[in-house]
C-alpha cells in the first residue's frame, strides 16, 4: 500500500473502485457495495499465497467453497443463512486475509476492526448484525472443513498437521469440492453470480 505523505492528516478510510470511501473506524453500511467485496476478495490470496497452481486460491473462492459445504451440512438452510455463510470472510476485502499466526500476534485490535466491518456488511445486506450462535457454529464447521482440504490439497500440509489444526472431516470428499485455483476474473464473477442467486431467493 502506498505511504501517505509525511505530515498528512491521519487517514483511516479506503477509497473503493465504486467511489465509496469506507471508514475503518466507523464503517457505514451505506459505503459497502457487493461489487467492491467481490473485486477485493478475488484479489486476496488464501494462505498468504503459499499454495500450488498457476493462480492464487482467493478468499472469493474460499467463500464459495464454504457456502457450498455449509449447504451440504445444512440442506434446509434459508437464503439468509446461506448468504451469511457466503459473506463470512467479507471484511477481508478491506483488511486482507491475515493468517492465524499473525492474528495471534495482533491480538484484539484486529478482531475489533473485523467485527465492525462484518456488522456493517451484514446491515448493508439486511442480515442480522450479530450472527446467531447456532449459525455461527455451523459456518465455522464448514470453514474448518474447507481449510482442511485447502491445507492438504493446496498448501502443503500433511494430513496429520491439517487434522491437528482443523480436524479431519467426516463424510466429505475433496473430489466433490472445487479446489482448483482460478483466475481473478473467474473468482470475482463466480462470487457475484452466487451472491445474486442467493439474494434472488430471498425475494422469492
Amino acid at each position: 500500500m502506498a505511504a501517505d505523505r509525511a505530515g498528512a492528516p491521519p487517514r483511516a478510510w479506503q477509497r473503493m473502485l465504486s467511489g465509496r470511501r469506507l471508514d475503518l473506524l466507523d464503517p457505514s453500511p451505506l459505503d459497502i457495495e457487493i461489487s467492491d467485496i467481490a473485486h477485493g476478495l478475488a484479489r486476496v490470496a488464501r494462505w498468504n499465497g503459499q499454495t500450488g497452481g498457476e493462480h492464487a486460491f482467493s478468499v472469493a473462492q474460499h467463500s464459495l467453497l464454504v457456502e457450498a459445504i455449509y449447504g451440504q451440512l445444512v440442506p434446509e438452510a434459508t437464503p439468509v443463512q446461506r448468504l451469511t455463510a457466503l459473506l463470512h470472510d467479507a471484511p477481508e476485502y478491506v483488511i486482507g486475509d491475515m493468517i492465524s499466526p499473525f492474528k495471534a500476534v495482533m491480538g484484539g485490535s484486529y478482531k475489533e476492526c473485523e467485527h465492525r466491518l462484518q456488522r456493517a456488511i451484514h446491515l448493508r445486506f439486511s442480515l442480522p448484525g450479530e450472527t446467531p450462535a447456532g449459525l455461527k457454529k455451523d459456518i465455522k464447521r464448514a470453514d474448518q472443513i474447507a481449510a482442511y482440504f485447502e491445507a492438504t490439497r493446496l498448501a502443503g500440509f500433511s494430513t496429520a498437521e491439517a487434522t491437528q489444526f482443523f480436524g479431519r472431516p467426516r463424510g466429505f470428499s475433496a473430489d466433490r469440492l472445487d479446489l482448483a485455483p482460478r483466475p481473478v476474473t473467474w473468482a470475482q464473477g463466480a462470487f457475484m453470480e452466487r451472491f445474486a442467486a442467493i439474494d434472488m431467493l430471498r425475494g422469492a
